[in-house]
């Protein structure tokens, strides 16, 4: 049995999900498709490109069928979630359909069994099996499903319903599970993880939660990822000077230009969120900030972009990432059309990033030849003798990485967290040497 996963770390952790109720049923597990009985993908139906991506994977997953007719083929996840009747008629060889609603009743779906489907995009809970696909060092760790914003260009909440936290008592269990398996780093995922508790009228349950994982035997770094502008408060500051978390925000600010914020239903304008970021590196000083953009919404013209090209060059975001406008059905956006070719998208895309790079290049100077915690990940796919890990200001999967060398063959083995002197910095990555 293969699973193949496609978008996001939160459609990882439902994978981990399934993969844990698989192995608990007794299903082995192949790495590699082709000599797998059972192909699972587990899709992402976010945006065009994601849906693309997992059409493709199911071609070819079928492709492997016609040689196999045996073979089983399921397809889980957001896109099956939106798009299922249309899939089925697209695909009549796919042997089993998964929506968000039901992972945790993949045994029976595969098996042909009955069962009780879910009304809610399903919750995993302490009882969940999960298996673990990262690295050993560290996990992420899902504390909510769905979103109640009502941004009008994502179709999230279409998809998977509104926001549901999990209890702060669950997801503590779970991250003592977790460093009883020996992860040291915990990365807290959600649609949005600054709106924790928020569901049920209790605002101030993230914090609660991060004292609570601050408890935690063995895990040594806590990071937080996806957040709203708008939910960044001084309380949640103060508590992120916490040496366990890392002074690391991902938060999707999207745009700078007010007119088109607020046609995208976001409230912040890019002369307020650069004084919330000034406000975020006064009272963290080595804070980290990453941040998504989209570019090509209805509206934006020459003016627009060049607004937020002043924004970027104005907040230096440690991290950046950039999305071409994709119309959703459903959404508030999609009645304003699709008017910015796709190349003119794509060209602005690459100019934004293009501007990131010089300021990435920047960023990453300052740390020549200090003396920074690494986690350590893996081994280097280049093949060298570099170890790969990650300093406190790297997301796993999406930021840079730290290249550690080690001197001479008789070189002692590398512990979770090492102490690295960095001795040369590119664009995303930095390359060290261990200092014991």
């Amino acid at each position: 049995m293969t699973l193949i996963t496609y978008g996001c770390a939160k459609n990882l952790v439902d994978s981990e999900v399934m993969l844990g109720y698989l192995g608990r049923a007794g299903y082995e597990i192949s790495p590699q498709p082709e000599k797998a009985d059972i192909i699972i993908l587990n899709t992402c139906g976010f945006i065009q490109p994601a849906r693309e991506e997992a059409g493709e994977g199911i071609e070819s997953a079928l492709a492997l069928k016609k040689k196999r007719p045996e073979r089983t083929i399921a397809v889980a996840g957001c896109f099956v979630e939106r798009y299922w009747p249309d899939l089925k008629r697209r695909y009549p060889e796919v042997d089993v359909w998964l929506g968000v609603k039901d992972f945790d009743h993949i045994v029976e779906a595969l098996e042909r069994k009955p069962y009780k489907h879910g009304l809610k995009t399903y919750l995993l809970d302490r009882e969940t099996p999960r298996l673990l696909s990262t690295p050993s060092t560290w996990a992420y760790l899902k504390i909510s499903e769905g979103c109640s914003h009502e941004c009008a260009f994502c179709a999230i909440p279409l998809i998977k319903g509104a926001y549901r936290s999990r209890s702060i008592a669950s997801i503590q269990a779970e991250a003592e599970e977790l460093a009883e398996r020996g992860v040291i780093e915990v990365n807290l995922i959600s649609q949005d993880t600054t709106y924790f508790g928020r569901d049920r009228g209790r605002e101030g349950d993230l914090i609660k939660l991060l004292r609570r994982l601050i408890d935690v035997r063995g895990i040594g770094w806590i990071r937080l990822l996806y957040g709203y502008p708008e939910e960044i408060t001084p309380a949640l500051l103060e508590v992120m000077k916490e040496d366990k978390v890392c002074s690391y925000l991902d938060i999707p600010f999207q745009h700078s230009d007010r007119r088109l914020l607020k046609s995208m239903k976001r409230s912040l304008d890019g002369a307020r969120s650069l004084r919330l970021i000034a406000g975020m590196r006064k009272a963290l000083p080595d804070v980290a900030i990453r941040t998504s953009l989209i570019v090509g919404f209805p509206g934006e013209g020459r003016s627009e972009f060049s607004a937020l090209k002043k924004f970027v060059r104005e907040a230096r975001f440690d991290h950046l990432g950039v999305f071409t406008y994709s119309p959703e059905e459903g959404t508030d956006a999609f009645r304003l059309g699709d008017p910015v070719p796709e190349s003119e998208k794509v060209r602005r895309r690459d100019e934004i990033m293009s501007l990131q790079a010089g300021i990435a290049a920047s960023v990453q100077r300052k740390y020549l030849h200090r003396r920074l915690d690494v986690l350590i990940d893996s081994a280097s796919p280049s093949g060298k003798d570099e170890i790969v890990g990650r300093a406190r200001f790297q997301a796993p999967e999406v930021d840079g990485v730290v290249l550690v060398g080690r001197d001479g063959p008789a070189a002692l083995p590398l512990r979770p967290i090492e102490k690295v002197e960095i001795v040369s910095a590119g664009v995303y990555d930095l390359r060290g040497i261990v200092v014991r």
